[in-house]
């Protein structure tokens, strides 16, 4: 009796055990189906949305850039100028919301630099457009490839377009560029503003083109137009060694082929690769190099002074990215930010609760003034302090998330 009495235990210790591994193996199961489905809806509901805007919102920049330039100064009125303002605004946010998504192809194939590295070489600027003949070789279609492979970073990309079409966070007046560059780095060298807006159209038709790049880089289906012009250009637009998008990559995580093992792994580059590492980039280098005196000329959008509008939009950029949509004000259904409240971790209203500080923070700071005017003030080493407290948050949450 003792002995079937034990093996009887046994059997159902056994089946117990059985029945616990089959729990696990089904909740774990369920937690991996569900990060698939967030990272479903993340992929095409912000990387491709923000893509998009973004390419087209370059593109129409570019087309009214290059009738201005057309047109000539003298025909431009000030509605013209403020069109071009407007428009390059837009372009800039939504180049702006996509920092929390710099990993992949913006990264790999350097196109982050090579349309927003800053401070602009003034300077530099002054000397290039003084030089009649590299201005000529700037104008019209030919003088895209020409930006693109002579000018250099600290002369491409946004921050160049900004400074001749905004002063003192101001749009430029049509009477400024129908006179000469009145800047001090121009001193002694005479530019008219047609030879401006000829530059600035030129570096405009540039970004126009990466912003295509980034957009068919990750999305199979972005507009063939765009798809023809990477073509043209004869740029790569897939995973090195491999002729699927970035787009397909993380949507094919977990099978053979695909850069990202695990589903808990493509969540864990979501959020740090992606989130953690615009965090970081904000608050120690955007707003601490001048904040803290190492550099204090490392002044995003000076010009315009749009800096903490550029700010907040890459923390909007994070807000996005957890929540599952471009522009998202609550999260989506199928969202990484529900996915560690459905399943209990306990640091998930605190992540939230950082977000929304970081952004209130920045917006505090707006109030009191443009960032090259206050960046030594006391408000931005708070929203410094609230934006690295977001950081930790995102990485405890990735931590958390790859141990399930």
């Amino acid at each position: 009796m003792k002995n079937r009495f034990i093996l009887g235990m046994a059997a159902v210790a056994i089946a117990l055990t059985a029945c616990d591994d089959s729990k696990k193996e089904e909740n774990s199961s369920s937690f991996e189906n569900d990060i698939k489905a967030a990272v479903e809806q993340y992929v095409p509901g912000v990387v491709y949305s923000t893509y998009n805007d973004l390419a087209a919102e370059s593109a129409q920049l570019y087309d009214l850039l290059a009738a201005a330039a057309d047109k000539g100064v003298e025909d431009l009125t000030q509605a013209d100028i403020d069109a071009i303002c407007q428009k390059f605004l837009q372009a800039r946010q939504s180049w702006e919301e996509s920092e929390a998504f710099l990993y992949g192809a913006a990264t790999d194939f350097g196109i982050d630099p090579h349309i927003d590295t800053w401070p602009l070489d003034v300077e530099a600027l002054a000397t290039a457009l003084s030089n009649a003949e590299q201005v000529a070789a700037l104008e019209g279609e030919d003088g895209i490839a020409y930006a693109s492979a002579k000018l250099g970073a600290e002369l491409l990309g946004f921050h160049g377009i900004e400074f001749i079409l905004f002063r003192d966070g101001q749009n430029r007046t049509v009477s400024a560029l129908q006179g000469n560059e009145d800047h001090e780095a121009f001193s002694g060298k005479t530019v008219t503003g047609a030879q401006e807006l000829l530059y600035a159209a030129a570096v405009a038709g540039d970004l126009r083109d990466n912003c295509y790049r980034l957009s068919v880089s990750w999305n199979p289906d972005a507009p063939q137009a765009w798809q023809e012009r990477c073509e043209e250009l004869e740029v790569p637009v897939t995973l090195s060694g491999s002729d699927k998008t970035y787009g397909e990559n993380m949507l094919g995580a977990a099978q053979a082929g695909s850069t990202y093992a695990t589903w808990q792994e493509t969540a864990s580059s979501i959020l740090v690769a992606g989130c953690s590492n615009i965090c970081n980039e904000v608050a120690n280098v955007k707003m601490g190099n001048a904040h803290s005196g190492e550099d204090i000329n490392y002044i995003e959008s000076p010009y315009s002074k749009k800096s903490f509008q550029d700010f907040i939009d890459n923390i909007l950029s994070i807000q996005y990215s957890l929540y599952g949509k471009a522009g998202a004000t609550a999260p989506e259904s199928k969202s990484l930010i529900n996915i560690l409240k459905n399943y209990k971790y306990d640091g998930a209203d605190a992540l939230q609760t950082k977000l929304s500080e970081s952004v209130n923070a920045l917006k505090e700071c707006q109030k009191k003034g443009a960032f090259v005017d206050i960046y030594r003030d006391n408000a931005v080493q708070d929203a410094m302090d609230v934006i690295n407290e977001l950081d930790e948050e995102l990485n405890k949450a990735a931590q958390w998330i790859v141990k399930q």
